[in-house]
């Protein structure tokens, strides 16, 4: 089966069609208040990469004045400023504002609709991150930033305002916070709303990709998590500002009614970042490995599972916080739990990948290093799951390695994946493969480097977010600090990969990988309303090798499969 098992409805195009907008020549577009999705989608990408670069640089700060045992390199609340920023932009303005971008980009495109259903809102809700964006970096450089409460703002410490002004950097740096929850709530209603009613005709539950479920699932979360953390900053704020006391315990207030605030949605949020990049992997194991997605409707309907769990497993993030030992047992039995689903991901991508026909492109390696390292932390996890393991690591640099094994391990060689994979489509170029396995060998390597000596550090005893050591620690902190450094020189390849390939690059025809899906119907890049004829689907995805029919028409003119 092929791309060419979709029928095509005949059917009048909209008003304003364009067959070939041209990425190249009409760059201007994307420095405008644009509601093309796909416009909407590379503004994302781009701004996320600029804020993920800003975060980068700020890690390597960090390991530099780590990679002795003494506090020489910064004064150690700059160092406690770092840390917070470092952990709030790759959150709040990297991983979600990509997520947003590769949904924007590829979800209209995979499920035959011409735009999102809400284009204008779509783009407000962008315009809304480089906004938040100035903020919560100025919250830095203002006087009584969020330096010494960390990225989650604990009060009472967040609610200590030195400056005694009405404006002041916690303040921003909640503004920002808030900021970023409404538009991430904007863009999951738009997202939600854009699957449910304008998949193409045929194209039941069952016959959408494996992106498209994660993304949903991710997005249902979002719509249910959220807005407690919205209003949990939105109230901390108030507290700070305008003397409320929904958490000042010296008026009244329980702090520890903000962690529930913060954790119902903040870890569920690592199944938004990391749901989407199993799409991913869904998507690119079948075409470098040329066979169908094994247990496709498994893996769907696991998505849907781990949604469901993950509103139940955010209190073991608080079993240091005077929980009560029932409430341990339970938390800890539905966080070992939403392993079972995750393990079927797991399972399906490797019974995908064995005895394929692998093609190891640069995409292909990224997805297969996500993978191993998502493997890993998962192991991770499993133990951290167990109560008194994780009171035992509890603030030790075991759980920073955990964490971003799934987060720099899984999420940014998932993200590396997706562009490397789909860049042919979104620009109508091909990158360049030596410099793309140059970029996942300096990045495979640099992430082991830095993120696996994290865990005997903890084991050890290191506490997390101190910026002088015990000389014991110093051999693990070296190996790491130079893992961060190859890490950040990383990107450098991948940089002139994107901007040499997109403006010289050869050209990628409309499917150069011979994959299967509605967005490979389109040319590339695709035009201003992706879909002259609304496609008729006739057949579940991934349908490689398969005998089935094809079609009786086939005008986007896509050689079989």
């Amino acid at each position: 089966m092929s791309n060419a098992s979709l029928e095509v409805q005949p059917s009048e195009s909209q008003p304003g069609f364009q067959p070939e907008p041209g990425a190249p020549d009409n760059w201007r577009r994307f420095f405008s208040f644009s509601t093309d999705h796909k416009v909407i989608g590379i503004q994302y990408i781009v701004t996320a990469f600029v804020f993920f670069l800003f975060g980068g640089l700020l890690a390597m700060v960090m390991r530099g004045e780590l990679i002795t045992p003494a506090a020489d390199l910064v004064d150690r609340t700059v160092y406690n400023g770092l840390f917070t920023m470092h952990g709030t932009i790759m959150l709040f303005m990297w991983t979600f504002p990509m997520l947003n971008g590769l949904a924007n980009y590829l979800v209209p495109l995979m499920i035959g609709a011409r735009d999102m259903a809400f284009p204008r809102l779509n783009a407000a809700a962008f315009w809304l991150v480089p906004v938040f964006g100035v903020i919560l970096t100025a919250s830095f450089f203002v006087p009584g930033g969020p330096s010494q409460s960390g990225w989650w703002a604990y009060p009472p410490v967040s609610l200590q305002n030195p400056t005694g002004h009405l404006i002041n950097g916690q303040a921003l740096w909640l503004l920002a916070v808030a900021l970023s929850g409404v538009s991430s709530i904007m863009g999951a209603v738009n997202i939600v709303t854009t699957i449910f009613r304008l998949r193409a005709p045929g194209m039941g539950w069952f016959k959408m990709p494996a992106f498209c479920w994660t993304v949903l699932s991710a997005q249902i979360i979002q719509l249910i998590g959220l807005p407690a953390l919205t209003a949990g900053a939105v109230m901390l704020l108030l507290d700070l500002t305008v003397g409320t006391s929904f958490f000042d315990p010296t008026r009244g207030g329980d702090p520890v009614l903000y962690q529930h605030f913060f954790w119902f949605y903040s870890h569920p949020a690592v199944y938004v970042i990391i749901l989407p990049i199993f799409g991913v992997f869904s998507e690119i194991f079948p075409v470098y490995a040329r066979k169908p997605l094994f247990g496709y409707r498994v893996v769907a309907l696991s998505s849907l599972i781990i949604t469901g769990l993950s509103g139940i497993v955010w209190v073991h993030h608080m079993f240091a916080s005077g929980t009560p030992g029932w409430m341990r047992m339970l938390f800890m039995f539905t966080t070992m739990a939403i392993s079972v689903p995750t393990g079927i991901k797991v399972f399906a991508w490797v019974a995908t990948v064995w005895g394929g026909k692998l093609r190891l492109t640069t995409a292909m390696l990224f997805a297969l290093g996500g993978l191993s390292m998502f493997l890993f932390a998962g192991i991770t996890g499993i133990m951290l799951s167990s109560a008194p393991f994780d009171i035992h690591v509890n603030n030790t640099y075991f759980v920073v390695g955990h964490f971003h094994y799934v987060i720099n391990g899984a999420v940014v060689m998932g993200f590396y994946a997706a562009i490397y994979h789909w860049f042919p489509k979104m620009t109508g170029r091909m990158y360049y493969e030596g410099l793309g396995k140059l970029h996942f060998a300096l990045t495979f390597i640099g992430a082991n480097l830095i993120f696996l000596p994290m865990h005997p550090l903890g084991l050890l005893g290191m506490p997390r977010r101190v910026a002088s050591y015990d000389p014991e620690f110093a051999f693990w902190n070296v190996l790491a600090s130079l893992g961060g450094f190859l890490l950040g020189a990383s990107t450098l390849p991948f940089i002139l990969n994107m901007l040499s390939s997109w403006t010289q690059g050869d050209d990628a025809g409309d499917n150069p990988w011979r994959a299967i899906g509605l967005e490979w119907l389109v040319s590339s890049p695709p035009p201003h309303e992706n879909f002259e004829e609304i496609p008729i689907v006739v057949s579940p995805p991934y349908g490689y090798g398969s005998d089935e029919p094809l079609v009786s028409n086939n005008p986007a003119g896509v050689a079989p499969v």
